[in-house]
């Protein structure tokens, strides 16, 4: 994706710029043999700066970095110039005290290898019939402060599941060793405690010869010998997508063009994909829709007090990062069609670049039909609507995550998130009932009911004034209930139905609910402009996958994250406000985020807003899911909702029938 001589401040980092601020760093005399890096990611301008950045101005670069002490556990950030007409210096060395970093993939194997070389890991494990250790995965997670024990808290804490594969290949996940757990100290890999379930019987089905016997594998090679009468589908006849005039877009150095829109790709390490200035050429002029648009945090709470998951909370953005997570796409298989691929460098925890290939996927899809009418004389006018789409996968552990962000023709965006992969376990011992937390999925086998909360961050900048190079957006939300009216004087019948639009004034009001009964949606307003009937421009949130929290207030994991308590938050915009759970949320035991943006309570009309949604999948297993799930998709839109002054796609080209040849009647 990044080029050799950035052409723009938000071009993507290269090897060669993050090879540089590690050198830098070096030479400044700050870092210690003992630090590692929790993440290297680009520090982009500041918003104003960045609107007011013109071609041919100068392209500062700088990056970002998280670093912590393995010595003393202390926790630092460093933001280092790099830009290429400079020396180059470190701008920022700045302690983080209380705070610690995310974990990295490294630490993840590191732990692992050395849990399997510790006496007392291998003695437990033996007890319970385990003594091949290459067929043993020992995953680490992060803990909340308050479910860590209390004697460790000033550590970098990590807890270790159990799991066993039956053969070199199988699944890991099919067979949980239940009722054991492993606390190390993340920096020295020190085995602190071995925890291990009360409950004897059900501790004792972590064991071989205890466990129950599972069809956990999904490779149809090993169904074959584990499942009678499996026998693998014939495939289905041939499908080849084809754009023989190749695609109908184009991207350089990231700005994909596409129809009307215009957007920049970024990558961040915390957030994988992020989409920035998103734009719509509307006749001569360019309008703006959003300003930048990502993951900003993903909560994934197990709702099971047993043993085996009460420590289980996943903060996958804050505590991993999605862009650590991301997986290589191959095309065929992740992609279909005339596809072009964007890479993504990254660094490790050394800060060594290291690159994903194929980590974007641009390609373009047929989306059904865009508008039809058949008139009373037989004549019928048909457009298909074609949709740009833009996604990464990630590989979290047990799950995957395909992320699919839409451009459409009729000026909305939409984004879909596909979850998959393979749901966490639970044997139960012979007789035992399953637990009202879970669903029989197998043979003596649970799965625990859980949450994905995903929050999205939206700083749409609609219709944003271009006059004036550096100008902020002066945009309002506002919520609109749709209400029926009573029968009265003038609504005879009772059909009468308004809409009430109530602004969201300052950020005393900044958390909002959904409301099925009035049809609830928020719109992005911008006061300054209206379209030809007098009404503000605007663009509509829609939001048919927001899941309720069900926490109690006083739950720890709530009280680290409350911006899952509402679908949707508004706030005003600051440059430093992008992670609504606080900026290290790893061992967190309060909200330093969306509660502390919050509490000034600033003015929300007629200013520089951001828009928040929380969405998610509310799962409650089900066998169909195991033994790996099939995708469940989840998402949100954004259409424009008197932006334009009608229909704008009344002057996209007719199809051909057949697909080739002439066109359906205009």
């Amino acid at each position: 994706m990044p080029s050799s001589s950035p052409s723009h401040p938000l071009v993507p980092l290269s090897a060669a710029e993050l090879t540089r601020s590690r050198e830098l760093l070096a030479a400044s005399g700050h870092l210690a043999e003992t630090m590692r890096f929790a993440s290297v990611a680009l520090a982009e301008p500041p918003k104003a700066e960045l609107l007011a950045w013109r071609e041919g101005d100068p392209v500062p670069r700088r990056t970002r970095s998280v670093l912590w002490d393995r010595a003393d556990n202390r926790t630092y950030t460093a933001v280092v110039d790099i830009s290429p007409d400079g020396p180059g210096a470190v701008d920022e060395w700045r302690h983080l005290p209380d705070e610690v970093p995310n974990f990295t993939v490294d630490e993840w194997h590191e732990a692992e290898e050395a849990l399997k070389a510790h006496p007392r890991v291998q003695e437990a494990l033996a007890a319970r019939g385990i003594t091949d250790l290459d067929l043993v995965l020992l995953d680490t997670w992060t803990y909340g402060r308050e479910v860590m024990p209390e004697q460790w808290r000033d550590r970098r804490l990590g807890w270790a599941d159990v799991w066993r594969r039956e053969t070199p290949t199988g699944s890991p996940y099919a067979h949980p060793v239940s009722g054991l757990k492993f606390v190390l100290d993340m920096n020295t890999f020190e085995l602190l405690e071995v925890h291990e379930d009360d409950d004897e019987a059900r501790r004792a089905v972590g064991a071989v010869d205890a466990s129950p016997v599972v069809v956990g594998e999904y490779e149809a090679d090993l169904l074959t010998e584990v499942l009678p009468g499996f026998t693998p589908r014939e495939p289905l006849a041939r499908l080849d997508i084809t754009q023989p005039d190749g695609p109908g877009f184009s991207v350089v150095d990231g700005l994909l063009t596409w129809d009307r829109w215009q957007v920049r790709l970024g990558f961040t390490p915390r957030e994988g994909l992020v989409l920035h200035e998103l734009t719509w050429v509307d006749g001569d002029q360019r309008r703006t829709v959003g300003h930048r648009m990502s993951f900003a945090e993903m909560v994934v709470p197990y709702r099971d007090p047993s043993f085996d998951h009460y420590r289980r909370t996943a903060y996958d953005i804050g505590e991993w990062g999605l862009g650590y997570m991301t997986t290589s796409l191959e095309l065929g298989c992740d992609c279909l069609g005339e596809i072009r691929y964007l890479d993504a460098v990254l660094t490790d925890s050394r800060s060594e670049p290291y690159t994903v290939t194929n980590a974007i996927c641009l390609h373009e899809e047929d989306d059904g039909v865009l508008w039809k009418h058949v008139d009373a004389n037989g004549r019928a006018a048909v457009r298909r609507a074609r949709v740009m789409v833009i996604s990464f996968h990630a590989t979290v552990a047990n799950y995957e995550y395909l992320v699919y962000w839409r451009l459409h023709q009729d000026g909305a965006v939409s984004c879909e998130v596909r979850a998959t992969g393979i749901m966490v376990t639970t044997p139960l011992p012979p007789g035992g009932a399953t637990p009202a937390t879970g669903v029989l999925v197998d043979e003596r086998t649970y799965a625990p009911n859980h949450q994905h909360f995903i929050v999205a961050r939206l700083d749409l900048d609609v219709d944003r004034d271009l006059s004036t190079p550096g100008a902020l957006a002066t945009n309002t939300v506002v919520e609109v209930d749709s209400v029926a009216e009573p029968i009265g004087p003038g609504n005879p019948y009772g059909l009468a139905v308004t809409t009430r639009t109530t602004p969201v004034r300052s950020e005393s009001e900044a958390a909002r609910s959904t409301n099925a009964a009035t049809a609830r949606a928020w719109k992005v307003t911008n006061p300054q402009r209206r379209n030809a009937h007098g009404a503000p421009v605007a663009y509509k949130l829609h939001t048919p996958s927001a899941i309720p929290s069900l926490f109690d207030p006083g739950a720890p994991q709530f009280k680290r994250a409350p911006v899952i308590g509402n679908p949707v938050w508004v706030t005003r915009h600051h440059d430093d406000e992008l992670w609504p759970a606080g900026d290290n949320p790893t061992q967190s035991a309060q909200d330093t985020g969306m509660s502390r943006w919050i509490s000034d309570d600033e003015p929300l009309e007629s200013t520089d807003v951001v828009l928040w949604h929380v969405f998610g999948i509310h799962h409650v297993p089900r066998p169909e899911d195991w033994p790996v799930m099939p995708c469940d998709p989840v998402g949100f839109s954004l259409t424009p909702s008197g932006f334009f002054d009608r229909n704008p796609t009344l002057d996209v080209a007719p199809p051909r029938p057949g697909g080739s040849g002439g066109h359906c009647h205009a």
